[in-house]
């Protein structure tokens, strides 16, 4: 049986949606980091930060259900 990693590996390799919604929750990531690096916020910088915190969570449940059914299908193969 694979590991998370592997799967998601050979997903990102398949699945052209996967792979895009993985780049784009990175993406997400990175901008939030930059957001969590400043002291102070933005009345504007905090609903962003909170508008991508829920982009983010759902693109990564979005992603997590796509891994089960990846890892479904391969136990079929």
């Amino acid at each position: 049986m694979e590991n998370h990693d592997e799967l998601l590996k050979k997903l990102l390799e398949k699945d052209e949606l996967f792979r895009n919604a993985y780049k784009t929750h990175k993406s997400y990531e990175n901008t939030l980091e930059k957001l969590e690096k400043k002291p102070r916020l933005s009345s504007t910088e905090t609903a962003e930060k909170i508008k991508i915190k829920k982009l983010k969570l759902a693109l990564k449940d979005e992603m997590e259900k796509k891994l089960s059914e990846f890892r479904r299908q391969e136990k079929g193969a």
